[in-house]
């Protein structure tokens, strides 16, 4: 059995509780038998090693943990797991990649070999560091993990020229979208899109559910305080935020706060809400993750400015047409091919009928070679 795959495993299950916090998982092993295993709980709870050894108890002395991330070595909101994994009595413990945090970035794997523990690293690095990507981006630069997403025809268009949009992907497309929302801290979208489509920015849970008892914070880019009062954002559990520009009139603010609104007033680049501001302002209420869900404006603008780390694409198989359809990115675009944004480390899956493409993001004008 691969022990490490089966902690990654628990850690995609921690993915949407533990942010701020990685997303971790831990298995302990004793003579080729799973003694205890866990994963990250929310904040201010037991880190997945605790978890962990809490089950495996008294098997945990000389026992093997696989965990899926460096060992903490620092007094946060909970003890260090490394003095907790030296106390139990752990022979080993295997990694796949070092913490970028600062406060640890190698400092739990000294201790651990300062106490006479053998450690181990490498295996299935690509896989963990995936895992806990936005927590890397958060942890070393304070600020979110932006996601670009948007569903389009075969022949790249997000509406008909009516801006009928629903729907263009398919059933289970649209359950994965849900699962992905749950496992953000926020979602955002331009207001255009809010005026257009009054969309519920929620998770549902689980096939056929309610909505998730966890939501992402709803974030609206309005730069003009345009959002409707009756929008059905402000209907839905949890939290919604709507960044304005510093110049709006204050009696628009003050109406989108009595609806329900968190308003953030910000700078304006060019008429429009400062995004690179946006984000940061984000990182600092500790949103690690942001999932961009359109429209054409707000991703344009977010990819000229390098704002953009993942991007996922839902292609359907079929044809909308029509000079005045609408498409996914608009703004200036760029004038050579050679200057167009190329993806790295592309993925394709299959979702029912639909064929979702992801890969990370360049800048614009910033060519990647083919690996």
């Amino acid at each position: 059995m691969d022990y490490m795959q089966h902690a990654l495993l628990l850690a995609r299950v921690a993915l949407g509780h533990a942010s701020p916090n990685p997303a971790v998982g831990a298995v302990i092993v004793k003579k080729g038998v799973i003694v205890g295993e866990g994963y990250t709980q929310p904040p201010g709870s037991d880190h997945a090693e605790i978890v962990a050894l809490h089950q495996a108890g008294k098997e945990a002395t000389g026992a093997t943990m696989y965990v899926t991330l460096e060992p903490c070595c620092f007094f946060g909101r909970t003890p260090p797991c490394t003095k907790a994994i030296i106390d139990a009595g752990i022979a080993e413990v295997h990694f796949p990649m070092i913490d970028p945090n600062p406060l640890v970035c190698g400092r739990g794997a000294s201790e651990l070999e300062a106490a006479g523990i053998k450690t181990f690293l490498g295996a299935h690095k690509e896989e963990a560091e995936e895992i806990n990507e936005a927590y890397t981006k958060f942890i070393t630069t304070g600020l979110p993990f932006v996601t670009a997403k948007f569903a389009m025809s075969l022949d790249g268009k997000i509406a008909t020229k009516t801006g009928d949009s629903k729907w263009i992907s398919g059933e289970d497309s649209r359950r994965y979208v849900h699962c992905l929302r749950h496992r953000m801290d926020a979602i955002m979208v331009g207001v255009n899109t809010i005026i257009a489509d009054d969309p519920h920015l929620s998770a549902r849970a689980g096939k056929g559910g309610g909505w998730a008892e966890k939501q992402p914070i709803r974030v609206v880019a309005d730069s003009k305080a345009r959002t409707p009062q009756t929008a059905r954002i402000f209907q839905m559990p949890g939290k919604t935020l709507i960044a304005v520009a510093t110049e709006v009139k204050p009696s628009r603010a003050k109406a989108l706060a009595q609806a329900g609104a968190e308003v953030l007033r910000l700078p304006a680049k060019e008429g429009l809400v400062d995004l690179g501001d946006l984000l940061r302002a984000l990182g600092e209420r500790g949103v690690t993750s942001l999932l961009v869900e359109g429209g054409a404006t707000l991703f344009s603008s977010l990819f000229e400015q390098g704002l953009v780390d993942k991007v996922l694409v839902f292609v359907a198989p079929i044809i909308i047409g029509g000079g005045e359809a609408k498409s996914p990115v608009e703004g200036e675009g760029v004038d050579k091919i050679a200057q167009a944004m190329a993806l790295s480390r592309v993925k394709v899956e299959r979702f029912g009928n639909d064929v979702l493409i992801s890969g990370y993001a360049s800048g614009m004008g910033v060519p990647v070679e083919n690996e």
